[in-house]
């Protein structure tokens, strides 16, 4: 881990780079499963999953009885703690309902826009080297209250042929449809271009690794809406004197496990905030179960300090966190300022675990800066607005002429001819 200190702004192209990849061979790899998941369904899928996940499967589908054994075996504890962010996601959620209404924009024309619910979207949950349940009820929650009638769950299975019991129970909780076991690229495949077992779905969501979000990218440009493209998790935290050396670390290092390619960032505007910074992650390193993953994650990761404020917010924006979280005496004052994040986590008591977990957010957020542009994952995600219009006889005599005047401007005639016909006047 880097620390920088009073760093000029033509040294901020450096600083706000994030890790890379080689990616030489991942266009040729992704390119090569994806065709052989198109040309042969659910038996290139189970073949993957014999070799990438070490399990020969004799179908894709969860059972029911897969899903009684599952809910058995979550304890109660985490039961009820599923049960409550379900509920915090589920409220944050339905309160971004559209609510459409009609405009007339002129006598006799008038305009609305309805939204609806994407009719079949497909959910990728990964496996890995943590079950990400939480993930689940992320994306499952607001695609129930959006109305999407049909919600399919990927995720890949252990070497048992199971999927972890509190990913499955967390999709009976948040109204998943189907659940299968597919990981990787192959699951990607099997969502856009379906299988014997697998129905093609609209639009997929969902985090993973490099090879997962080169196949998103892939079957985007092939009819399959995605919802972003996505990179590793980042963090970056704000603080001022008056932050928690020790709650700074723990949110530093709440992102480092996640994965060696992660990113976590302290921008400060104090020496001694810092190094006592660096000193509780050092100590708390050593305690954390995935240490490996988190050292070699900090090997990305850096300590900025800045002569003030502004310098700051500045930076921030430049870089565009995933989460930002700001440790600082007037939070509020400075979240105002901030113009490019996935999510903002206000004040010495709002950890970025909060959000990842039952806040009531979405987790699902841009990364690799690319919160300039984006937005997280919310309701609108999985609908999708028609607009309408109706004119009536009036309306369009009143308009028509507009019409026509634009329509043989641009050299369009049977436009204009579509209104001149409906008051005798064929052009």
């Amino acid at each position: 881990m880097k620390k920088i200190l009073y760093p000029q702004q033509s040294d901020w192209s450096e600083l706000l780079k994030r890790p890379t990849q080689d990616v030489s061979t991942l266009f040729e790899n992704v390119s090569a499963i994806l065709k052989n998941v198109k040309a042969n369904g659910d038996k290139a899928v189970m073949e993957y999953a014999e070799q990438f996940d070490h399990v020969k499967l004799e179908s894709l589908a969860v059972t029911p009885e897969e899903m009684k054994e599952a809910e058995a075996q979550v304890p109660i504890e985490l039961k009820v703690a599923i049960l409550l962010a379900q509920r915090n996601i589920y409220t944050f959620h339905k309160k971004q309902k559209f609510e459409g209404r009609k405009v007339e924009t002129m006598e006799g024309v008038t305009c609305w826009q309805k939204a609806v619910g994407i009719e079949k979207v497909g959910l990728y949950v990964p496996g890995g080297t943590a079950p990400l349940f939480s993930t689940v009820l992320m994306l499952a929650v607001p695609a129930k209250i959006a109305g999407c009638k049909e919600i399919v769950l990927c995720t890949p299975p252990n070497k048992e042929g199971k999927v972890h019991p509190a990913i499955l129970y967390a999709a009976q909780v948040a109204g998943v449809s189907k659940i299968f076991k597919a990981g990787g690229v192959q699951a990607i495949g099997a969502m856009a271009y379906g299988t014997e077992s697998i129905r093609r779905v609209y639009k997929i969501f969902g985090p993973g690794n490099r090879y997962v979000t080169k196949a998103k990218q892939m079957v985007s440009a092939q009819g399959t809406a995605i919802d972003m493209p996505a990179g590793p998790s980042e963090v970056m935290v704000m603080a001022d004197a008056t932050a928690q050396p020790a709650f700074v670390a723990a949110d530093f290092l709440s992102q480092a496990e996640h994965g060696p390619d992660s990113q976590s960032l302290l921008v400060c505007n104090s020496q001694v905030l810092a190094a006592e910074v660096e000193s509780e992650i050092t100590r708390q390193l050593a305690l954390l179960p995935r240490a490996d993953i988190a050292t070699r994650s900090l090997e990305n990761s850096r300590i900025v300090v800045f002569d003030d404020v502004d310098t700051m917010v500045d930076f921030a924006n430049d870089y565009a966190a995933e989460h930002l979280i700001i440790a600082m005496n007037d939070a509020w004052s400075v979240a105002d300022r901030i113009t490019a994040a996935g999510s903002i986590f206000v004040g010495h008591y709002s950890p970025e675990s909060a959000g990842d977990y039952a806040s009531g957010t979405n987790h699902t957020l841009p990364t690799m800066g690319l919160a300039t542009a984006y937005s997280g994952i919310g309701l609108d995600s999985f609908m999708h607005a028609i607009t309408y219009q109706e004119l009536t006889q009036e309306g369009l005599t009143s308009l028509g002429n507009t019409i026509i005047q634009m329509a043989e401007a641009e050299g369009l005639d049977a436009h204009a001819n579509s209104v001149a016909i409906r008051f005798g006047e064929e052009l």
